[in-house]
């Protein structure tokens, strides 16, 4: 999992916000949701990376700016070392279909006056990946790949589950026959037994067809289940990446330990007292300076209020954002 297929460095996004007659005559600054603060990373041939982070840190609007449904205001994104901002024409056409995404809402991302077999034929045939002749035959395939039975072909999206719906999505990204899934909180409207059964689909696809994943999620059990390397974003940016097992068991940044902290444990002996994280998420719009975790972090002091952190290493492929880096791993919140 050396090759990268992916490198990102120095992304930023804001979303500007209405700025009216009034406020301009007034002369009131322009406001903006700052979504991406210098975000980098790479994304290697056949892992999975998973992002996580609480709502609102910016991880759905870096899956989309890495399929280009954003255009950034600052830094690159590289596919195989093109730099995707430069892509036109065909060139774009051909990294739109080796780069899919798979969206959060399985119900609004189809068309419903579409059958099953419309959304799949409209797919392959815009990317002209089968004659028309061989058309049905491959839409059998993909029935078979995401498990879904045959007489789902003539059926609309509104008379299936969310389960189903979320394979109908995943079915109409693989008729493309890409080499990357971006998957956007891909099961977090699902029940958790559905849950279950999708993200072992996943795994089996990306197996049987060596897929690479950037699994975008909130749910740390399951990106720990399925991830090789875990991005943990605070505020629109990362603050700690990694190995998975190296994270969970001496994660090396306040937020991620607080994080952990908070996931739930059944087994009452494993429940923490410890405060993780005080106070509430900062806004977006006027983000701290220094670090953007210090208001809330119990560790902070002065360089915190200061300097904005870099990621630096903690130990082989583990990289942390904190002026901090005395950190015991026997310390790590589990």
């Amino acid at each position: 999992m050396s090759d990268v297929v992916i490198s990102a460095a120095g992304l930023r996004k804001s979303f500007p916000l209405p700025h009216g007659l009034i406020d301009r005559i007034s002369g009131k600054v322009p406001l903006a949701v700052h979504a991406l603060n210098d975000v980098s990373f790479t994304l290697h041939r056949g892992e999975t990376l998973g992002i996580v982070g609480e709502s609102g840190c910016g991880k759905s609007t870096l899956a989309r700016c890495l399929v280009r449904l954003h255009e950034l205001d600052q830094g690159e994104i590289h596919f195989e070392g093109t730099d995707v901002a430069s892509l036109s024409g065909p060139a774009r056409r051909a990294f739109n279909r080796r780069v899919q995404m798979i969206f959060q809402d399985p119900y609004s991302s189809l068309n419903p006056r579409m059958t099953v077999r419309v959304i799949l034929t409209e797919a392959l045939s815009v990317h002209a990946m089968r004659p028309a002749v061989e058309i049905p035959a491959r839409i059998a395939e993909l029935l078979d790949l995401v498990r879904l039975p045959q007489d789902s072909a003539d059926r609309y999206p509104h008379e299936f589950s969310g389960g189903q719906r979320q394979r109908i999505g995943i079915a109409r990204a693989l008729a493309v026959e890409p080499e990357i899934l971006v998957a956007d909180e891909l099961v977090s409207a699902l029940d958790v037994s559905v849950q279950a059964q999708v993200v072992n689909l996943l795994l089996d696809l990306q197996q049987r067809l060596d897929l690479t994943v950037l699994f975008v999620a909130h749910d740390l059990r399951l990106v720990r289940h399925i991830s090789h390397r875990v991005a943990v974003m605070y505020l629109g940016k990362i603050v700690e990446i990694g190995p998975t097992e190296a994270l969970f068991a001496a994660s090396q940044h306040p937020y991620t330990r607080a994080l952990l902290a908070a996931a739930p444990e059944l087994d009452p002996s494993k429940r923490s007292r410890k405060i993780a994280a005080k106070g509430e998420l900062p806004s977006p719009i006027h983000p701290p300076k220094g670090c953007l975790f210090n208001t809330r972090c119990p560790h902070a002091f002065d360089r915190c209020y200061a300097e904005r952190p870099q990621l630096t290493d903690r130990s082989v492929g583990h990289q942390a954002a904190c002026h901090l880096t005395n950190f015991d791993p026997k310390d790590s919140l589990k």
